[in-house]
């Protein structure tokens, strides 16, 4: 097969060879970390001491359980949570809209901000910290202040978010590692104080059952502590990008409100995301339509609908990683030119 370039950051980027190496050495602790052995107990040092440096290096100063990723991390915080599921915002991932049931849906303006409610009941509510179709950042500085002044627990999903912005003030945050570089497969729910959570028993101070998945962990640690700065480049070609595509008659979803440097949403006028899709692909062009998780189905982005976008049949995501360079956005950008062109004479 011949290069590809890949721009599809958001549903997974590539491990990073400081998380490889550290999985790699992981696999030598091959012990159960709840063994009473010596090797169990050297396993579960070796676990309690990521689970402390993965802490530090997120900033945070509660409580960490490990998951198999976010998914699972918010399935977790949504059905055992003590506070009842009262509300989460209408642009939430599916990973949380299948647990919402009848929890009020908080709308949100045309640029994908949440509308907060003038009156806040007491309990659990779920608002992301990134969306992961559009990039838009939510200000959880303010959510969080009103969902605590009326009594009620925040649940961020942070998956966007962890490891390339600072996590918010919220009493429950999901994360996945293989967002950020980590591998696929492993991921946390940070913890404020265990007292919102019900206990499940097993492992993980009893919230989680199953044995921990030690080398995993390792890597998710490697994959944060990894020392770079790159989010000011991935800055500098999305803007390279977006201001090619508004040349070529494309338009930038959100392009008004503060948004994530890795992720953009596009429109291009009079042609389908799904034909958009497979003549990228076709070109050599890793892409997708609104979430990973969605993208394989003809449902209109729910995320779109509710900002009420006018178009969103007509709109893909691009999401920038470490790998990502200008050579990269170019052929992107060639690319749009070409279908856009077709698309027209056609």
């Amino acid at each position: 097969m011949p290069d590809r370039i890949y721009l599809d950051h958001a549903a997974t980027t590539p491990l990073r060879p400081e998380a490889e190496a550290a999985m790699r050495e992981g696999f030598a602790l091959w012990a159960n970390p709840s063994s009473p052995h010596a090797e169990g107990r050297r396993a579960r040092a070796a676990l309690e001491d990521a689970r402390e440096r993965i802490k530090a290096a997120l900033g945070w100063e509660g409580e960490l359980i490990f998951t198999s990723g976010a998914s699972e991390a918010l399935a977790i915080g949504l059905g055992r949570a003590k506070p009842a599921l009262i509300g989460c915002s209408a642009v939430e991932h599916e990973a949380v809209l299948r647990h919402a049931g009848d929890a009020t849906r908080w709308p949100v303006f045309r640029s994908g901000l949440v509308a907060m409610p003038e009156r806040i009941e007491p309990g659990l509510v779920a608002v992301q910290q990134v969306n992961n179709e559009t990039g838009v950042i939510q200000p959880l500085a303010e959510i969080s202040a009103r969902i605590r002044q009326a009594g009620g627990v925040l649940l961020a999903d942070c998956a966007q978010g962890a490891g390339k912005i600072a996590l918010p003030d919220a009493e429950l945050i999901a994360l996945s590692a293989h967002k950020f570089g980590g591998p696929v497969g492993i991921g946390a729910l940070l913890v404020r104080d265990f007292g919102v959570l019900k206990p499940s028993g097993g492992q993980e101070r009893g919230y989680r059952g199953g044995t921990e998945n030690l080398p995993a962990v390792l890597a998710m640690l490697a994959a944060l502590r990894a020392e770079d700065d790159w989010l000011a480049e991935a800055n500098r070609l999305r803007r390279r990008l977006e201001t090619a595509l508004k040349a070529a008659g494309g338009e930038v979803v959100a392009e008004d409100v503060l948004r994530v440097a890795t992720i953009g949403a596009y429109r291009m006028p009079g042609v389908s995301s799904a034909s958009q899709l497979i003549r990228f692909d076709a070109a050599g062009l890793a892409i997708s339509a609104g979430s990973a998780c969605s993208s394989g189905s003809l449902k209109v982005s729910h995320v779109l609908e509710a900002m009420a976008y006018p178009h969103p049949r007509e709109v893909i995501r691009v999401s920038i990683g470490r790998e990502t360079c200008d050579a990269d956005i170019d052929a992107f950008v060639d690319a749009w030119r070409l279908i856009a062109a077709a698309a027209k004479a056609a």
